[in-house]
């Protein structure tokens, strides 16, 4: 069939598995949201905002109802979630977060990663200070007067406004995480939303020296345990 045929089967064979992953990771907020606060989403924030981001990407209306039913049980397991921070190659600095029902299986595979990646795991503190924590929201620009909403979403809490190919990405400082939420909830605005981990400075390195970066950065997305991997490379 050619080339061309296996290039489009390895792109839909990666689009899959990204899918996957994302929907796992949802399920596993979808979780903890549970756990943490009842399944009723009126009444817990924190599974709104996870239905609501499975509902931006795609995840099956059955699987998110499937994933609370879940959670809601006794029986299900529990997921902790932890931080392990370290340094990969050239002394780039990594955060991981995890959600994991093993931590001792999860700090395992992660030693492992590091030391075959060049890097090694470090000690709670290590390089969390390099790191600030911010607020995430993202929403199409598509019908929006962003002249009106900017003055509202800067009363909700917003630090920075970026609208770039249609979508508008809002920055808030962590403790207005929940105030943007509710504004941007009472607007009807259907947004993603997520806390990250942004460096307060970056760390510049080679393109060749990148590489090996980036190749365990991939290495430890693929871990089911790993939620989101953060580092200071430019």
């Amino acid at each position: 069939m050619g080339r061309a045929f296996e290039y489009r089967k390895a792109r839909k064979f990666a689009r899959w598995d990204k899918m996957a992953k994302t929907f796992t990771r949802i399920g596993k907020d979808i979780a903890i949201a549970v756990k943490a606060g009842g399944p009723d989403p009126e009444n817990n924030p924190r599974l709104r905002s996870a239905m609501q981001n499975a509902k931006v990407a795609n995840m099956p209306k059955d699987r998110v109802e499937a994933a609370i039913k879940r959670a809601s049980s006794k029986d299900e397991k529990e997921y902790q979630e932890l931080v392990y921070e370290g340094y990969g190659p050239n002394g780039v600095a990594f955060i991981v977060e995890c959600a994991t029902d093993n931590p001792t299986r999860t700090v395992a595979n992660l030693r492992l990663y590091f030391k075959k990646g060049g890097g090694s795991l470090g000690t709670s503190g290590s390089v969390e200070y390099l790191f600030q924590t911010k607020g995430v929201f993202r929403f199409p620009a598509d019908g929006i007067d962003m002249d009106e909403l900017e003055l509202e979403l800067i009363d909700f809490g917003a630090d920075d406004i970026q609208v770039d190919e249609g979508q508008v990405t809002v920055y808030t400082q962590f403790t207005d995480f929940g105030k943007m939420f509710k504004g941007l909830e009472s607007k009807g605005i259907n947004a993603t939303s997520e806390t990250q981990r942004i460096p307060l400075a970056f760390k510049e390195i080679s393109d060749a020296d990148a590489d090996a970066v980036v190749e365990l950065i991939e290495k430890i997305e693929e871990d089911d345990d790993v939620q989101a991997v953060y580092t200071d490379m430019q």
